[in-house]
């Protein structure tokens, strides 16, 4: 676990120049003719946006470099269904062998690339069979435990202290519910352990995954209330940490990160609860590279589901800036969930809470 921790580590605090420097963009709408062994398609975001798209090029790109293939990345015109699969187009043309995407916004231009070029293999990261219920064997799709990583972040929060919580979320998704209930679980594990009842916790979805003054002024209700001031929020949903930063820092607040380690976003972080975005995007190029460019039965055709047991989750340990919550304390709680004794439950959706005994819930519509 220790090992993957530091190349995720690695990976997170690598410059963007290092990144991009190795693949050549396909401007939207055009075919360079640059050969391409391996594609990725960003989403809206930049290629250095410190987040999925930065890490999942990354991953690519390092792999690519590594045995000697060729990596580009292409970016879509706009948002929208036509503008992706264009450009997935455009990377079969230019050669591509592989083409990878990350988020559930794919899901629909991935539907109709997969079934179009059936000898190209396609890589979603961060998708599941709820976002594309019929992936072909020439797809995978690889999604995470998340509840596993937000528990680890609740259960670290409260033995370092911290007894006023938040979970601020996004739109809630799956990805987005499981870190917020693994969260919730974790939370209230730790309370238990501590015998102390006194852990509360304030939970809200956004409905954005984009920065705004909604979100900056809940936030600052949450952090500044004189008597139950939340002490710590773990953000969930893309650019919406940046508001969620902004309260924190005028009112002496904590934030706790997602996906990537967001330690270098500000002192105020003390965590980040990891997804393995490189590693797993390398993991299954070279399953795929060793079988002659064509998916196994290891992960074509189905939802691949990663976590602690892969080292694809976890905190970032050696970036945290937690006071009494060790290193030690985590490696005992990384190694009962690894090996089943410590099961967090992932069975429910939007409607279903999970159950806590020492921790109060604030639900908030």
């Amino acid at each position: 676990m220790k090992k993957i921790v530091a190349l995720l580590l690695t990976l997170a605090m690598a410059l963007s120049l290092a990144a991009c420097g190795g693949g050549k963009k396909t401007d939207s709408g055009s075919s360079s003719g640059a050969k391409t062994d391996i594609a990725f398609i960003t989403d809206m975001g930049n290629i250095d946006d410190q987040s999925f798209n930065q890490y999942t090029w990354e991953g690519v790109h390092q792999f690519a470099e590594e045995n000697g293939l060729s990596a580009n990345y292409y970016k879509p015109s706009e948002d929208s269904d036509a503008a992706r699969l264009e450009q997935m187009d455009n990377a079969v043309a230019n050669g591509a062998k592989v083409v990878v995407m990350a988020g559930y916004l794919f899901a629909s231009s991935l539907a109709m690339a997969q079934e179009k070029y059936p000898d190209i293999q396609f890589l979603a990261v961060d998708m599941g069979v709820g976002d594309l219920p019929d992936p072909k064997k020439n797809t995978s799709l690889i999604s995470y435990h998340d509840e596993q990583a937000g528990y680890l972040a609740g259960y670290a929060a409260v033995k370092d202290g911290y007894k006023r919580l938040g979970f601020l979320g996004g739109v809630a998704v799956p990805a987005v519910i499981r870190f917020g209930y693994g969260f919730v679980q974790g939370a209230d594990a730790a309370a238990r352990d501590m015998g102390i009842s006194d852990v509360s916790l304030k939970y809200w979805y956004s409905g954005s995954f984009v920065a705004n003054d909604d979100i900056k002024a809940k936030m600052d209700s949450w952090y500044s209330d004189f008597e139950n001031g939340t002490e710590a929020v773990f953000a969930c949903g893309g650019s919406i940490c940046n508001s969620c930063l902004a309260a924190a820092e005028v009112n002496d607040g904590k934030m706790i990160g997602v996906d990537i380690d967001q330690s270098g976003l500000d002192p105020c972080v003390i965590t980040s609860a990891l997804k393995g975005l490189a590693e797993s995007v390398r993991m299954v190029l070279e399953n795929c590279m060793d079988n002659d460019w064509k998916m196994t039965d290891v992960y074509g055709g189905k939802e691949v589901k990663l976590g602690v047991k892969e080292a694809c989750v976890g905190l970032p340990m050696e970036t945290s800036r937690f006071t009494s919550f060790t290193e030690e304390d985590y490696e005992k709680l990384v190694a009962r969930m690894r090996s089943g004794e410590l099961v967090v439950d992932d069975g429910y959706d939007a409607m279903v809470k999970p159950a806590v005994t020492n921790v109060t819930v604030d639900y908030q519509d």
